[in-house]
């Protein structure tokens, strides 16, 4: 964990490069130091039918949804949610500056009684580590 969802409207995409976004944010999971690259998942799911505000369509949103797994304190939890929104605002800066947009996040803490895992990721990943 954590699985981080950028969702945004799909007006975004003619003024923001999503990719770079994708990259800064899952850079900035990492640097927080209490995630771990095979758990860590980050990706952008364009809305194509929204409606923002007043409705025009100049409007855009973002909204991040960190899902991680449970167990870390309060302090832990704060410096990750505000150093991942910190790197969405940045990424997102040049279209902030020319056009309307909501950023917002919300950090969602996984109940473990209710959470299933199957996953060789950090296997392959050290392995990877180790080749190079």
């Amino acid at each position: 964990m954590p699985h981080i969802l950028i969702e945004c409207s799909s007006n975004l995409r003619a003024r923001a490069d999503l990719p770079v976004l994708v990259e800064r944010v899952h850079a900035a999971a990492l640097a927080t130091g209490i995630f771990q690259l095979g758990g860590l998942r980050t990706r952008v799911a364009e809305r194509d039918l929204f409606r923002v505000a007043d409705g025009d369509p100049q409007n855009a949103f973002v909204h991040v949804t960190m899902r991680i797994g449970a167990g870390r304190d309060k302090a832990a939890k704060s410096a990750a949610a505000d150093a991942i929104f910190a790197a969405v605002c940045d990424a997102l800066a040049p279209a902030f500056e020319t056009a309307p947009l909501g950023i917002t996040l919300e950090l969602e803490e996984i109940d473990p009684d209710y959470s299933r895992k199957h996953n060789n990721l950090h296997e392959y990943v050290a392995a990877r580590k180790d080749a190079v």
